[in-house]
């Protein structure tokens, strides 16, 4: 299974639901990177993504977005070939 990380903060309602998707209807552990008081992550993050919210979740290589990107890539049939793209 791909490595699944995802940056976030401590008081992020977004992220705990992913967090809890992920673990509960995948059977995905998550690397969770917690951006609350490290700035110079959270402006790589933003640099990176270009996107200004958490979470921001990559399933290996690939960055997939946040939270409502995420479900729907899942919806649209796409995460479980990410997933399962490191087996």
């Amino acid at each position: 299974m791909a490595e699944v990380t995802m940056y976030s903060t401590a008081y992020c309602g977004y992220c705990r639901a992913a967090k809890q998707f992920l673990k509960s209807r995948k059977g995905v552990d998550v690397k969770e990177i917690d951006v609350s008081a490290d700035p110079e992550r959270r402006r790589w993050l933003v640099k990176t993504t270009g996107q200004q919210t958490v979470p921001q979740i990559w399933v290996g290589e690939t960055h997939v977005g946040g939270y409502d990107d995420l479900r729907a890539l899942d919806a649209a049939g796409g995460l479980d070939p990410l997933l399962n793209a490191g087996i």
